[in-house]
């Protein structure tokens, strides 16, 4: 969460487009990365993030706190935007068309090659979990977002999301021994 969030929000609110700048400067990375890995092309990656702030700033005078980070607000709009882009688009894209040169290690870490391996095993591993997983998988572990936001991010309770957790990691388990 941003310093003085709250603050930065509230006068976004009320139409201060200059608070919307830091609010903008720090999601916008997590909410790029968490599209890029749903649509694995950056030139969709970079609309769909862009359209997500755009949506964000038309909204904003919508927008109330309701116990939530600004972030889940966010997660939502570009979760429904996903949506609308894969309607439009109709064919799929697969997690395994991702290039994993975007999840490499640094060449100077030490079993660079190794890491990157298991890093693309991982992957493909997630690749194979149901969508609704997937997401949690991806919110939780690689957004690193807390139970709460992500519970609010996809509309469902955190109970549910700790199921969803639970399930997936079970599932990744039994996809990785089989690997």
């Amino acid at each position: 969460m941003l310093d003085g969030e709250q603050k930065l929000v509230g006068k976004a609110v009320e139409g201060d487009s200059s608070a919307f700048g830091p609010l903008y400067d720090h999601y916008q990375p997590m909410i790029y990365r968490f599209v890029f890995v749903k649509v694995g092309r950056r030139e969709d990656a970079e609309d769909i993030t862009h359209q997500v702030f755009l949506s964000a700033w038309q909204n904003i005078r919508n927008y109330e706190h309701r116990g939530h980070p600004f972030s889940s607000w966010l997660y939502r709009i570009a979760r429904n935007l996903v949506v609308d882009h894969y309607r439009a688009k109709r064919p799929e894209a697969s997690l395994e068309k991702i290039d994993p040169d975007a999840f490499a290690i640094p060449a100077d870490a030490p079993s660079a090659l190794a890491a990157k391996m298991e890093a693309e095993k991982a992957m493909k591993a997630v690749a194979r979990l149901k969508p609704d997983y997937r997401e949690v998988i991806m919110l939780r572990f690689v957004e690193e977002l807390p139970l709460k936001e992500v519970a609010a991010a996809l509309e469902k309770t955190e109970g549910a999301i700790k199921l969803m957790q639970h399930r997936a990691i079970k599932e990744l388990q039994r996809i990785l021994a089989e690997m």
